[in-house]
């Protein structure tokens, strides 16, 4: 069945090893006939939720206006979500935290319109050596998932990893392609 995909990604580097491994996840998912949306949230201007509780009373999920309104009706379509982004820090970069926190509009009491996505993926990828150096970040998304009631369909990590290129010399990107055909 074919589902609609869409990969958020978080790092403000361009063209890094993020954006490969998420490039090689949607390779993958098109060849298995999914449609794939890739938005680049690092690279669009979203603030944090603000805690205003105005969510849906003005039209849309967020009152806030900025790019994430480009964002809500990516979102509002998607029947899967995959998160994409370096380690920063054991956890994700501010560009990606953004709009995941933005994501209280739909789990708000006033909720009009709940995501349809029922399944997620996320990609991560660092300088870190050590794979227990993400587990902060696997908690996070896999706590966001488990909220959301979204079935977990896999997560890559990709450890040791820092220059544009690197994650190249890794079987990462063969394992991302394997799970976008897979979904």
């Amino acid at each position: 069945m074919k589902k609609n995909v869409l990969v958020l990604t978080g790092s403000p580097r361009p063209h890094g090893n993020s954006d490969l491994m998420a490039d090689a996840f949607i390779q993958g998912a098109r060849e298995a006939g999914h449609e794939v949306t890739k938005f680049d949230c690092a690279h669009h201007r979203m603030a944090g939720c603000i805690a205003c509780d105005v969510c849906w009373s003005h039209g849309s999920a967020c009152a806030v206006q900025d790019d994430f309104q480009q964002l809500i009706p990516l979102l509002e379509a998607a029947d899967v979500l995959v998160f994409a982004f370096p380690l920063y820090w054991s956890s994700m970069p501010s560009q990606m935290k953004a709009p995941i926190d933005r994501l209280y509009a739909y789990c708000a009491p006033n909720c009009r319109t709940p995501l349809k996505a029922s399944e997620s993926v996320l990609l991560v990828c660092g300088e870190a050596e050590d794979e227990s150096y993400f587990r902060d970040a696997v908690h996070m998304y896999s706590d966001m998932a488990d909220y959301f009631k979204w079935r977990q369909r896999g997560n890559i990590l990709a450890p040791g990893v820092r220059e544009k290129g690197e994650i190249e010399h890794t079987d990462a990107l063969a394992r991302a392609r394997a799970l976008g055909a897979a979904l």
